[in-house]
C-alpha cells in the first residue's frame, strides 16, 4: 500500500482527537470529537478553520503567463486586480465543453499568479496543463502544493478573529474575492475572501509551510473551531457550490457533465474580446446561447445543454444519496449528485427582528442534475432505497445577503400573517384616524427619531403642507414656440409657479449656482435625473444608435459610506457602462486612508483619475465626518486638462453648506445633488444645483 500524505497540520488534528481517514491519497481529519453537526453549525455561528492544505497550488509566472492563463482557464485572468478583486473562480475546460477541473485563480502581486485545484486532480490537471504549455513562450509553471499551506477560516466571527491576530497589512476590502497580504506572528500570509461554505465573512489564508503550525495556533488560540472534511461537504452542499466528480466531470450514464450545467458557471466562463481563443470557447458558447434560451423558457437549443443541476429540498422522509434516480410524475429526469443531510440553527421573529437560537434542525438536501426543463417550484419524487420520496427543486438553501450572518431558506417557510382590522368601514376608519394621531404623538413626543431621513418639519411648513396647492398638478416646460416660455400643462397654476420662482431664487442663493431644479421627489430622483441627462447629453449626436453609458464613474465605496444611488446597483446602474477589461462596471472607487477609513486619500485618488480618466466624479456620502476634497480634484483635473464633471451628492450634509463647513460650488463642483429633508429643513424631496448657465456649451 501506498503511504498517505500529510499535511503540516496532521499532528494538530491527532492531538485534537479528529477521526483519520484516507482521502484522495491523503490522511486527513473528516470529523473532531464534536461531530460533523456541531462543526457545520460551529462555523455557521462562529469561525470554522480548515485544513485546504491538500489541494493543489501552481504558481504561474513569466510574461507569457497571462496569455497562457486566458486560453487554459475559462474564466478572463484580465479582470485580476489586486486593488479590488484579485482572485476568481475558474474552470479548466476540455476542448467539448467539460471541466478538466474547477479552480480558483489568484493574484496577489502584479507579477505572479497561484492556481488552487482539486487535491484529486492535481496530477490529471499538471499534466493537462503541460500540454498546452509547449504553445506558450516565457511561461514559468510550478507546482508549490509542498512549499505553500493553505487554510480556511469562515463565518461570522472570522473578521474579528483576523483582525486581532494580524501584526501588519490590512485585511482585503469588504468585496468577495478581495486579496491582501499582512503579517501575522512574523510570518507573511496572503488573505484572499474566498470559501467553499457560504460565508459572507470568510477568508482563505496562503504561507510558506514552516509558518504553518504557529498560525494554525494562533487562529485556534483565538477562538476557532477546527472543522473536518465532512462538515465541509455539509457546508458547501448548503451554500450550493459544485463538487468535481459530483456536479463537475462525468454523470451517472458516463457523460461528460458541461461545464454550464453548474449554477457557478455564469461567474466563472467568459468571452471577454480579451480573452481572444480558449480551450472549449465554441463548446462553451453553444452552451452559453442554450443557457440563456433555456432562462426564458425556450427550449429550441435543449439538446446543447440538456441537463443542469439544481437545488432540492428533500420534503418527504429519507436521504438522497448520490446516484438516486429523480422523476417528474412518471418520467425520468435526472440523478442525484450530491444529497446529505445537513444542520440548521433555528431562527426566532421575522426580517431584521429576526435572531438565532441555541436549537437546530436538520433538513434533508441535495443537488439534482435534471432535464434543463426543470424550473424552481417543480415538485419532484426522488428514488431513495425503492421509495418514491417528495421533494422540490428550489433556487437556494442558505442566502448571504445579511452579514454577517449566512440565512437559512427553509422551503416550507410562510411569514407570519400580519392581518388588518377587521369591523365595518365606518369603525375602521375611526380607528384608523385614532392610531394615526397615537402614532403622531409617538414621533413627536415620545421617542427620538433618530433616522436623518425623517427631520421634523417647522409647524408653519407642516400647514403649508396641507394646504391645497401643495398636491395639484403643476407639470410645465419651456416651449421654443413661445420664446422658451414655460407652458403649463393644467390651468389656474399661477400661484403655484409663482412659489417655484421664489423657491428657485432662494435655492440658487442658498447653493451658490445658477441654475436649480426644485420638482424633484427625492435626492435618489435627482440623482437619476442628473445619471439620464449625462448620457443623453453623451448621446446628443446620434438619436439611432444604442445609447453609449457613462464610460468611467469614480465615487465612494457603499461598504465606506458611499450612497446606495451613486453605486452600480442603484440608481447609477443603467447609465454606466462596463469595463470591458473587469467585465464590471466601469466605477473606481475613492480610496481612504490606512489610519482613517471615513477620509478619501488625495494623493493616491489622483494617481487613479490619472490611470482610470474618469467622465464623472461623484462625492458625497452618507457618513460624513470630513469635508470632500472637492477643490484638490477640480485643481488637479483643470491642471491635466481632463474634461470630467464633478458632482457632489449632498443628501446627508445639504443643510451644512457654508463657509463652515463646504461650498461645493465655489471649491469647483459642477452639479450638487440633495436630499431636502435632512439637515436641509424641508419638505421630503429632492434638488439638483448646476453651475452651468442655461445654454452653456461643456
Amino acid at each position: 500500500m501506498t503511504e498517505l500524505q500529510q499535511t503540516v497540520f496532521h499532528d494538530r488534528h491527532v492531538a485534537s482527537g479528529a477521526k483519520m481517514v484516507e482521502f484522495v491519497g491523503w490522511d486527513m481529519p473528516i470529523f473532531y470529537p464534536t461531530g460533523i453537526v456541531q462543526e457545520h453549525l460551529a462555523t455557521r455561528k462562529g469561525a470554522g478553520l480548515f485544513d485546504v492544505s491538500h489541494m493543489g497550488r501552481f504558481i504561474v509566472r513569466g510574461n507569457g503567463a497571462l496569455r497562457f492563463l486566458q486560453h487554459a482557464l475559462s474564466n478572463n485572468a484580465d479582470a485580476l486586480d489586486i486593488r479590488v478583486t484579485g482572485s476568481q473562480y475558474t474552470f479548466i475546460p476540455t476542448e467539448t465543453g467539460g471541466a478538466v477541473d474547477d479552480a480558483y485563480l489568484y493574484r496577489f502581486v502584479e507579477d505572479e499568479y497561484l492556481l488552487v485545484v482539486n487535491a484529486a486532480n492535481l496530477d490529471k490537471d499538471w499534466d493537462h496543463l503541460q500540454t498546452l504549455l509547449k504553445d506558450f513562450d516565457d511561461v514559468e509553471l510550478t507546482d508549490r502544493s509542498k512549499e505553500i499551506v493553505m487554510l480556511a477560516v469562515q463565518g461570522p466571527m472570522s473578521r474579528q478573529l483576523m483582525e486581532e491576530i494580524i501584526d501588519s497589512g490590512q485585511l482585503p476590502e469588504p468585496v468577495r474575492n478581495s486579496v491582501s497580504i499582512v503579517t501575522i506572528s512574523g510570518a507573511e500570509v496572503k488573505v484572499a475572501r474566498t470559501g467553499y461554505t457560504g460565508e459572507p465573512l470568510c477568508f482563505e489564508l496562503f504561507a510558506d509551510k514552516t509558518d504553518g503550525t504557529r498560525l494554525w495556533d494562533k487562529i485556534v488560540d483565538k477562538g476557532a473551531t477546527p472543522i473536518g472534511l465532512g462538515a465541509r461537504d455539509t457546508l458547501r452542499l448548503e451554500a450550493g457550490l459544485p463538487l468535481y466528480g459530483h456536479e463537475l466531470g462525468e454523470d451517472p450514464d458516463g457523460k461528460e457533465i458541461p461545464i454550464m450545467s453548474c449554477p457557478l458557471s455564469k461567474f466563472a466562463v467568459s468571452f471577454s474580446p480579451f480573452k481572444m481563443d480558449f480551450v472549449g470557447k465554441k463548446a462553451l458558447k453553444k452552451q452559453q446561447e442554450a443557457f440563456k434560451k433555456i432562462l426564458s423558457r425556450d427550449y429550441t437549443l435543449i439538446n446543447d445543454l440538456p441537463r443542469m443541476t439544481r437545488s432540492i429540498a428533500v420534503a418527504g422522509r429519507g436521504i438522497a444519496r448520490d446516484g438516486a434516480k429523480v422523476f417528474k410524475g412518471e418520467k425520468h429526469v435526472g440523478y442525484v449528485t450530491s444529497g446529505t443531510m445537513v444542520p440548521t440553527w433555528t431562527v426566532e421573529g421575522e426580517g431584521l427582528e429576526s435572531v438565532q437560537t441555541d436549537q437546530h434542525q436538520l433538513r434533508s438536501i441535495c443537488f439534482g442534475y435534471m432535464d434543463s426543463d426543470i424550473i424552481e417550484g417543480d415538485e419532484v419524487t426522488i428514488d431513495i432505497r425503492g421509495k418514491a420520496v417528495e421533494a422540490l427543486v428550489v433556487p437556494f438553501h442558505i442566502r448571504t445577503d445579511a452579514p454577517p450572518y449566512s440565512r437559512p431558506i427553509v422551503y416550507n417557510h410562510r411569514l407570519a400573517d400580519k392581518g388588518i382590522p377587521a369591523g365595518d368601514s365606518p369603525a375602521k376608519v375611526r380607528r384608523l384616524l385614532e392610531k394615526s394621531l397615537e402614532n403622531t404623538l409617538w414621533r413627536q413626543k415620545q421617542c427620538i427619531n433618530l433616522i436623518p431621513s425623517e427631520m421634523t418639519m417647522s409647524p408653519m411648513v407642516r400647514l403649508l403642507s396641507v394646504m391645497d396647492p401643495t398636491f395639484r398638478y403643476a407639470e410645465h416646460k419651456k416651449s421654443k414656440a413661445f420664446y422658451d416660455a414655460d407652458i403649463f400643462y393644467y390651468q389656474g397654476t399661477e400661484f403655484i409657479g409663482q412659489v417655484e420662482l421664489m423657491l428657485e431664487k432662494e435655492m440658487r442663493e442658498f447653493l451658490g449656482c445658477d441654475n436649480v431644479e426644485t420638482r424633484l421627489i427625492s435626492g435618489q430622483m435627482a440623482n437619476t435625473a442628473v445619471f439620464s441627462a449625462m448620457v443623453d447629453y453623451i448621446n446628443r449626436g446620434d438619436r439611432k444608435c444604442e445609447p453609449r453609458r457613462i464610460r468611467q464613474v469614480m465615487n465612494n465605496h457603499i461598504g465606506k459610506g458611499g450612497h446606495l444611488s451613486a453605486q452600480p446597483m442603484g440608481a447609477l446602474k443603467d447609465y454606466v457602462a462596463r469595463d470591458p477589461r473587469t467585465e464590471r462596471p466601469a466605477v473606481v472607487n475613492f480610496p481612504v486612508l490606512v489610519e482613517n477609513p471615513f477620509k478619501i486619500d488625495v494623493q493616491t485618488t489622483l494617481e487613479l483619475i490619472d490611470e482610470y480618466r474618469p467622465e464623472f466624479i461623484i462625492f458625497g456620502k452618507s457618513m460624513v465626518l470630513h469635508k470632500e476634497p472637492v477643490a484638490e480634484i477640480r485643481r488637479f483635473l483643470d491642471a491635466q486638462g481632463m474634461d470630467a464633471v464633478v458632482m457632489y451628492d449632498m443628501a446627508h450634509v445639504l443643510g451644512l453648506i457654508g463657509p463652515h463647513f463646504q461650498e461645493p460650488f465655489a471649491e469647483g463642483a459642477d452639479l450638487v445633488t440633495g436630499s431636502t429633508h435632512k439637515t436641509f429643513f424641508g419638505t421630503q424631496r429632492g434638488v439638483v444645483g448646476s453651475r452651468f448657465q442655461e445654454h452653456e456649451e461643456r
